[in-house]
């Protein structure tokens, strides 16, 4: 069996939505799926031959001081990126930075009338400002992995000269692309010109779900094969994506029976790891409100998308605490003011509270830390 081959036409299940909309619509309707009350989540539930002790959930709510909870979770990080440092080593090889599902790098919904927007919002800016040379690739928001993998691999190959190191650092489904990119099971996939220019010195993914989303799953299980046939056709139809196998992809058994198997790290490519979780269940209007209970009941602490435990591959350097899945990326979410809100922070700045999570932070220090590694 061909890996590469394998992993672009394996036949998937259809999925998605039931009505047009733009690109934050789905989203939103994704999120939002599993907020209904006659919805069931005994799937996703740890099995009763567990102790309750020793279920995720129990896990979290037994408090940070838990052993079993500190191994899962790693370091944690809490207040490291609450303020920009002065001393950030800047790599010297230039950063790739790879966005997730239904990601884009810069966003134009009125043409010149409003400013563009940018999927790493201020990341760029932040690590240009200190001599980085940046790369933002677009791949397509939801196709395969190995479509978006391909589409990674010739946007950086035709941005660097040939054999040129870079760092990738990747955001959610980011960080699988750029596995499949750089393993060596995928090279007969390139062009032998993409494949001879190609040299990735390291990989650090945040919050990616290396183990799958159950929560994917158990969107793909509620929709059934019609409504999911159905949401296919729409999303062509409406946003003009030809194909949307990126959320079948995202499920714990794709990864476990065919993507991970199919495919072996590179020797010669260092591989780092970030991962997430937000202060207990998110507030009553969150988009991740009801994905977070379903990931917590089946995989433990998580960031309203992806799992602490999914996220770790190579050296895990660490969980962020606090945050949201959005959040990670500099996005703002109105109902979790503590982390994400500007407003939020201002009001909190006023009343002599300080900002707990600044993400240009967190990538500068990240920055620092390929530095500090010699990359």
């Amino acid at each position: 069996m061909v890996v590469g081959s394998a992993l672009m036409l394996r036949p998937v299940p259809p999925l998605v939505a039931s009505k047009p909309g733009s690109g934050f619509y789905w989203q939103r309707r994704l999120f939002n799926l599993a907020g209904s009350t006659n919805i069931t989540v005994s799937a996703c539930k740890p099995s009763a031959k567990r102790f309750i002790s020793e279920t995720p959930l129990r896990l979290e709510s037994s408090g940070q001081d838990d052993p079993r909870l500190k191994e899962v979770l790693g370091r944690t990080i809490a207040d490291d990126f609450a303020k920009l440092r002065s001393d950030y080593a800047s790599p010297k090889y230039p950063v790739v930075l790879a966005h997730g599902l239904l990601g884009f790098s810069t966003l134009e919904l009125a043409g010149h009338l409003l400013p563009p927007i940018e999927y790493w919002h201020g990341v760029r800016t932040a690590l240009e400002a200190r001599g980085v040379t940046v790369i933002t690739p677009a791949v397509p928001p939801s196709a395969s992995i190995a479509v978006r993998a391909a589409k990674l691999a010739t946007q950086i190959a035709d941005s660097v000269p040939s054999g040129t190191p870079v760092n990738i650092i990747a955001h959610s489904m980011g960080g699988l692309d750029a596995r499949l990119l750089v393993s060596p099971a995928f090279a007969d996939q390139l062009s032998s010109v993409t494949a001879e220019r190609l040299n990735v010195a390291s990989l650090v993914t945040i919050s990616t779900p290396h183990r799958g989303s159950t929560y994917a799953e158990h969107v793909i299980n509620l929709l059934g094969p019609q409504r999911v046939e159905g949401a296919r056709r729409m999303l062509r139809t409406t946003m003009g994506w030809d194909n949307t196998e990126a959320f079948e992809q995202l499920t714990p058994r794709y990864m476990k029976e065919v993507f991970n198997p199919a495919t072996p790290d590179h020797p010669d490519t260092r591989y780092f790891s970030y991962g997430a979780m937000t202060d207990g269940r998110p507030r009553l209007f969150s988009p991740f409100r009801a994905s977070h209970k379903i990931i917590q009941a089946a995989e433990g602490p998580n960031d309203g998308l992806v799992s602490v435990e999914s996220s770790k591959w190579g050296t895990y350097e660490g969980t962020v605490v606090g945050v949201s899945h959005l959040a990670l990326i500099n996005w703002f979410d109105v109902t979790e003011p503590r982390r994400t809100n500007r407003l939020g922070w201002t009001v909190r700045k006023w009343l002599g509270q300080e900002e707990t999570f600044n993400a240009i932070a967190f990538y500068l220090d990240i920055a620092d830390m390929l530095a500090k590694r010699g990359l």
